[in-house]
C-alpha cells in the first residue's frame, strides 16, 4: 500500500509540475484572461480599508493587457525605480533587499516592509490566490523561478504593468491611464507614470484619482529614484529603443 500511495504521490507531483510549467509557457505568448484578484475585486465591494465579503452588482473589471512598445517608457522607469531597481540585474530575488526589509521589520518597524522583486509580484499576482501563509510564499517562490527561467525581462514587465492593481476594479497601467488621466498609457508623462507607481503598494488608499500629501510625497520620491537611474536611458533596452 506504501507503495502504491508513492506512485500515486509521485505522478500527482509530476502533473502538477508540468501543468505548472505548460502554464507559465503559454502566457509567454497569450496575456492572462484574467487573475484571482481580478474575480475577488469583481466579486466583492470595498469597505473602508478592507474588503468584507459585501457583495455588490456591476462591478466591472477594468482591464487591458498592452505590451512595451505601447505604452510610454516611462512607465517601466517609474516601475523600477519605484519597486525594484536592481530588477534589471538579479534572477528573480534580491538578497539585498529581502535582508534590509528583515533588519527593519526585526527592529521593531512600525510597518512590516516586504523585499519582493517585480518577477515575485508577477508570480503571485498571474498564478497564485491572496493571502499570507508558508504554502503560497513557497509556490510564489517556485513561479518566480519559472518565470525567470521561461520569460524574459521584457515579458515579465509587460505582466506587471498589465496586471497590477492601480485602483478599486483598475488594473494595468492602460486601464489606470484612461480612467485617472483620460489618454492612453503611451502618451503618460513622467510625473503621472511616478504617481500610478508610488501608489501601488496600496492604491485602494493612496488614489491617483485625488492625490493626498502622502501621494504627493511617493510621487516625488519615484521622480528623484528615475532621474538617479538615468532617465529613459535606464530602460533603453528593455523596451528596444536604441
Amino acid at each position: 500500500m506504501w507503495r502504491q500511495t508513492r506512485q500515486v504521490l509521485l505522478q500527482v507531483v509530476a502533473a502538477l509540475f508540468l501543468t505548472s510549467v505548460v502554464w507559465v509557457l503559454l502566457y509567454r505568448w497569450v496575456s492572462p484572461p484574467a487573475t484571482w484578484l481580478m474575480l475577488d475585486r469583481r466579486a466583492y465591494a470595498p469597505v473602508g480599508k478592507g474588503y468584507y465579503g459585501i457583495q455588490e452588482e456591476d462591478r466591472r473589471i477594468n482591464y487591458y493587457f498592452k505590451t512595451l512598445d505601447e505604452v510610454s517608457p516611462e512607465v517601466p522607469l517609474a516601475l523600477i525605480a519605484a519597486e525594484d531597481q536592481r530588477f534589471l540585474l538579479h534572477h528573480g530575488f534580491d538578497g539585498n533587499a529581502l535582508w534590509s526589509a528583515a533588519k527593519y521589520n526585526l527592529s521593531g518597524g512600525k510597518k512590516l516592509r516586504g523585499g519582493s522583486t517585480i518577477s515575485q509580484q508577477v508570480a503571485k499576482n498571474v498564478f497564485l490566490w491572496q493571502g499570507r501563509s508558508y504554502v503560497r510564499k513557497a509556490a510564489e517562490a517556485y513561479f518566480t523561478v519559472l518565470i525567470e527561467l521561461l520569460w524574459d525581462k521584457q515579458r515579465i514587465m509587460e505582466m506587471y504593468l498589465s496586471v497590477a492593481e492601480m485602483g478599486d476594479c483598475t488594473f494595468g497601467v492602460e486601464a489606470a491611464s484612461q480612467r485617472y488621466f483620460h489618454k492612453s498609457a503611451d502618451k503618460i508623462t513622467a510625473k503621472e507614470a511616478a504617481l500610478l507607481a508610488g501608489v501601488l503598494p496600496n492604491p485602494l488608499r493612496f488614489r491617483a484619482s485625488n492625490p493626498g500629501p502622502q501621494a504627493r510625497a511617493k510621487q516625488q520620491r519615484v521622480l528623484r529614484n528615475m532621474r538617479r537611474l538615468g532617465g529613459k536611458k535606464y530602460v533603453a533596452e528593455l523596451v528596444g529603443e536604441e
